[in-house]
């Protein structure tokens, strides 16, 4: 199950930034603040997917 959930884990990491880059050039953010948006949805996404896989980490057991 683990090696399942991180093949899943990265391709949303993968997709969320890619995302993440079309909306830095729709709204045509600056290259200073892209990293700050970058980082900040990175870290959210990773404290989503962490408490999701104990979450189904407990319903399993």
């Amino acid at each position: 199950m683990i090696f399942y959930f991180m093949v899943f884990s990265v391709f949303i990491l993968y997709y969320i930034n890619k995302l993440t880059n079309a909306l830095c050039l729709v709204r045509e953010i600056p290259e200073d603040r892209q990293d700050k948006v970058f980082r900040w949805i990175n870290v959210l996404i990773l404290i989503l997917l962490i408490s999701s896989f104990v979450e189904i980490s407990l319903a399993l057991n």
